[in-house]
C-alpha cells in the first residue's frame, strides 16, 4: 500500500449493486488516488431499483473495526452514510474523534434509499441532542428533503448549526443541481454546468466520497466541494441508467 496517500475510511452500507454505499465510495476513493478502507454498517439485497432486505452489523462489530483501523493507520477523513440509529452514529463518530480528534468527518445522511426504504427514523431518536452529535462531524451532505427531516426550521436558521452543511440540489425543482454550502459566515452557490446528467442510484455516496477523498489530499471544504461537484457531474452524465461509470 503506497504511502505517498493518505488514507479515507467509509463506514457505511454494502450494496451489492455496486451503485451505492462502500463499495461506491471505494470506486470513488481509487479515482482520486487516496488509500480506502470499508467498514460495512450492514449487509443489504438490492439492485439500482429495488430494495428488498437489509442486515445490520452489530453495533459493536463496527466499533472493533473502527479501533483496529485506527491503531494501525494515520486515517484522515472518514465518510459515514447509512446508520441504524442516531445513537449508532454517535457511537461511531465519538469513538473517531475519541481515537483520532484531527480527523475529519463527513456524514452523507441517507434516511431513505432512491428506492425509498427508510434506513433511520429521525422522529424515533428525539432524545438524542443532534447538535451534540453534528458539532464532532465537519460536513453533513443531505439534499432538500432531508435537511427537512434533520432540521424542521432550517430556512430561517441555516448558518446557526454547529457543523457545516452542504444542501444538494438534486431535488430542488427551482434550481435543479445548484447546491448550497452553508459554512460559519457565509453561504457559497455551486452553480451546475451545462452537461446532460441523469439520475443515478447512489449519486449521495460518490459526491460525499468525492468530498472525502478531497479534504484528504489537503483541499479546503471549499475547493473539495467544488470539485466533488464536478466529479459528480462526470458520474451522472457518464450513462442514461441508474449504474454510472468512475472516471479519472
Amino acid at each position: 500500500m503506497s504511502k505517498d496517500r493518505p488514507y479515507v475510511l467509509t463506514i457505511a452500507g454494502l450494496d451489492p449493486s455496486g451503485g451505492a454505499g462502500i463499495l461506491a465510495d471505494i470506486k470513488t476513493f481509487e479515482q482520486h488516488k487516496v488509500c480506502g478502507f470499508a467498514i460495512s454498517t450492514a449487509n443489504t439485497i438490492q439492485t439500482e431499483n429495488q430494495f428488498h432486505e437489509i442486515q445490520w452489523t452489530d453495533l459493536g462489530f463496527v466499533i472493533r473495526s473502527i479501533e483496529t483501523l485506527f491503531l494501525n493507520y494515520k486515517i484522515s477523513v472518514v465518510k459515514i452514510g447509512i446508520a441504524s440509529s442516531l445513537h449508532d452514529l454517535n457511537r461511531i463518530v465519538s469513538t473517531i474523534k475519541l481515537l483520532s480528534p484531527l480527523t475529519k468527518i463527513v456524514w452523507d445522511p441517507v434516511l431513505k434509499s432512491t428506492t425509498k426504504f427508510e434506513f433511520m427514523n429521525i422522529e424515533d431518536h428525539l432524545h438524542i441532542d443532534l447538535n451534540k452529535i453534528l458539532s464532532k462531524i465537519d460536513l453533513i451532505t443531505p439534499n432538500s428533503h432531508e435537511a427537512e427531516i434533520l432540521f424542521p426550521d432550517f430556512a430561517s436558521n441555516e448558518n446557526k448549526f454547529s457543523t457545516s452543511i452542504l444542501l444538494k440540489g438534486g431535488h430542488n425543482e427551482k434550481a435543479l443541481g445548484k447546491d448550497l454550502l452553508f459554512l460559519k459566515n457565509e453561504v457559497l452557490e455551486l452553480l451546475p454546468s451545462e452537461k446532460n446528467c441523469f439520475k443515478k442510484h447512489g449519486s449521495g455516496c460518490v459526491l460525499s466520497s468525492a468530498i472525502a477523498s478531497n479534504l484528504a489530499l489537503n483541499q479546503t471544504l471549499k475547493e473539495a466541494c467544488k470539485n466533488a461537484k464536478i466529479y459528480i457531474e462526470n458520474y451522472l452524465s457518464s450513462t442514461p441508467t441508474l449504474i454510472g461509470y468512475h472516471y479519472v
